[in-house]
C-alpha cells in the first residue's frame, strides 16, 4: 500500500486502511483548501487522499465552526472521555462541536492510473506518496464493486465545458454533456474516473471547497435527516422533491453549500435498500471530542463500529459508526488531525 497527496481541486493520498477488510483499496477526497504555516507548500490547497491498491485520503480545512489552522483556542481536543447526560444535552453539545467534513475514502484498483487521471484531467498535483508494505493485503486487488447505493462526488470547477473537453481529449468518459440542471440554471456535467466512480462537475466561481458534494442513497429520507441532524449536528440546507422522476434529495451539512462540502442524501420512491458493494468506504468528520461524539451517536440510534480512542502507532483519536442505512463515518479529533498534517 502507498500513501500520496494531491491538491487542486483536492489532494489524493494513499493511506493505510483502518478497517480489517482484506479487500480495502480506497480513495479519499478532501473538502477544502488547507493553509497551515507549518505544513509544506504542497498542502496549501484543498486536499484529497488516496491509497494504492488501497485507500485514497484527502484532508480539508478545519474552520467555519471555530477551529482554525492554528487550532489555538478554547476547547481543543478532549484527552479523555466526556459525558453527555441526555438527548437535550446531547443536541446542545453537538451543535456547538467544531465539525467539518474532512475527506472521503474509497477504493481504487490501479493507483498509478488514478493519479494520472486526477492530475491530467482534474488539475491535481501529486504531493507525496508513501508505500506501506506491512499492509500488503491491499496489493493485487484490481476491481471493486461500487454497488447501487453510492451516487457520485461533486466537484466545483470554473468552466465545466472546458473541463469536459480536456477529459475527452485524455480519453476520459463523459456520461452527461455540459448543460443546465433540469429546472435550474446551474451548469453541470457528469464524468467517470478509471474505476467507474461518477463525478458531477458543477460550474462555480473560485471556492475554498472544490470537493463540494458526496451523494449517497438512503431508504428512508426522513429517518436519515433526523439522524444526521441529531447525531452528527448537521443542518438540513435544502430539500427538493422531483415527482416526475420519483426521487427526493436532501442537502445536509455544516454550512452553506457554496462554502462547505455537503452530503446529498437521495431517496428513490419505494426503494428501501441498496447494494453498497465494497468500493466506497466512508466519510470523515472532525470533532473536538470523539468520546462525546460516540455517546451522542448511540443516543440517536447509531451503531459504533470502533470505540473512541487513539489509533495504535500514531495516537490520533477517532471513533467510527454507521448510520441507519449502513453508511460508515469516522470522526477524527480536531487537534490530532492537525498534528498529522504537520508531520
Amino acid at each position: 500500500m502507498a500513501r500520496l497527496l494531491l491538491p487542486l481541486p483536492f489532494a489524493a493520498a494513499a493511506a493505510a486502511s483502518a478497517s480489517a477488510s482484506a479487500s480495502a483499496s480506497s480513495l479519499h477526497l478532501a473538502a477544502s483548501r488547507l493553509r497551515l504555516p507549518v505544513v509544506s507548500v504542497a498542502r496549501r490547497e484543498g486536499l484529497f487522499g488516496a491509497r494504492v491498491g488501497g485507500a485514497v485520503r484527502a484532508p480539508a480545512t478545519l474552520g467555519r465552526r471555530g477551529l482554525s489552522a492554528g487550532a489555538e483556542a478554547g476547547g481543543g481536543s478532549a484527552a479523555q472521555a466526556g459525558s453527555v447526560v441526555g438527548p437535550d444535552e446531547a443536541m446542545e453539545w453537538v451543535k456547538k462541536d467544531r465539525r467539518r467534513l474532512l475527506h472521503v475514502v474509497y477504493r481504487v484498483g490501479d493507483l498509478d492510473k488514478t493519479i494520472k487521471f486526477y492530475t491530467e484531467c482534474l488539475g491535481m498535483k501529486l504531493l507525496r506518496k508513501r508505500d506501506i508494505p506491512e499492509e500488503s493485503y491491499n496489493y493485487g486487488i484490481e476491481n471493486y464493486d461500487i454497488g447501487t447505493g453510492f451516487g457520485h462526488f461533486g466537484i466545483a470547477v470554473e468552466d465545466v465545458a472546458k473541463t469536459v473537453d480536456l477529459i475527452k481529449a485524455k480519453g476520459g468518459t463523459v456520461t452527461r454533456e455540459p448543460g443546465p440542471v433540469k429546472g435550474g440554471k446551474s451548469v453541470i456535467a457528469f464524468i467517470e474516473d478509471p474505476d467507474g466512480y461518477k463525478f458531477e462537475l458543477i460550474e462555480r466561481g473560485p471556492t475554498p471547497e472544490p470537493l463540494c458534494q458526496v451523494m449517497l442513497r438512503v431508504g428512508d429520507l426522513d429517518r436519515a435527516i433526523e439522524f444526521y441532524e441529531k447525531a452528527f449536528g448537521m443542518e438540513l440546507l435544502r430539500k427538493r422533491d422531483n415527482p416526475q422522476y420519483k426521487y427526493t434529495i436532501a442537502m445536509m451539512g455544516y454550512g452553506p453549500e457554496d462554502k462547505n462540502a455537503v452530503l446529498e442524501l437521495t431517496y428513490n420512491y419505494g426503494v428501501k435498500e441498496y447494494d453498497k458493494g465494497n468500493a466506497y468506504a466512508q466519510i470523515a468528520i472532525s470533532t473536538d471530542d470523539v468520546y462525546k461524539t460516540a455517546e451522542v451517536i448511540r443516543l440517536n440510534g447509531g451503531q459504533i463500529t470502533r470505540e473512541p480512542g487513539p489509533l495504535p502507532g500514531i495516537n490520533t483519536k477517532i471513533t467510527a459508526c454507521t448510520d441507519p442505512d449502513g453508511w460508515k463515518t469516522v470522526f477524527v479529533d480536531n487537534l490530532d488531525f492537525l498534528k498529522e498534517l504537520e508531520e
